[in-house]
């Protein structure tokens, strides 16, 4: 993806790190430096294809806070996400006051397949949402029945 004068180019993190690795050029064209992003936490080489799609940076807490923009944001996930394959559940975790919520500020869409989930990501990896460049994840199925976002 162009960014500025600059190609950002996103890699999985290397083996045994716990945050997903962002690099960009800015001395040389390839030169890498590292940006860790929270949220994206892989403890391979690659991230396991799951039928679950964890994105970042979509939604901040305050739009989830008023219910009007909390349900037009669900609907807007529901209905592009529904263009890659068949949506089985969406969460999106809203803060609650005096309460730390584990996952404010992350949307979790569960698809029937694996492929339809990899469909999602593929497209959606790098799209502006609100002004925001979209960055994704695949997410423990397991962990997301449990809601241990």
């Amino acid at each position: 993806m162009q960014l500025g004068d600059k190609k950002l180019i996103v890699q999985l993190a290397s083996i045994g790190a716990k945050t997903g690795t962002v690099t960009m050029g800015p001395q040389a064209p390839n030169a890498p430096v590292q940006l860790q992003v929270p949220g994206l936490n892989f403890t391979s080489g690659s991230a396991p294809l799951t039928e679950v799609l964890c994105l970042l940076n979509m939604v901040t807490e305050e739009e989830l806070v008023d219910d009007d923009e909390y349900e037009e944001i669900l609907e807007d996930v529901k209905d592009e996400c529904n263009k890659y394959g068949m949506v089985k559940s969406i969460e999106i975790p809203r803060p609650i006051p005096e309460v730390e919520v584990p996952g404010v500020g992350k949307i979790f869409v569960e698809f029937t397949s694996k492929s339809e989930c990899q469909k999602a990501q593929q497209s959606l990896t790098g799209r502006k949402f609100a002004n925001r460049v979209v960055v994704t994840s695949y997410y423990d199925p397991d962990k997301y029945h449990r809601r241990q976002f």
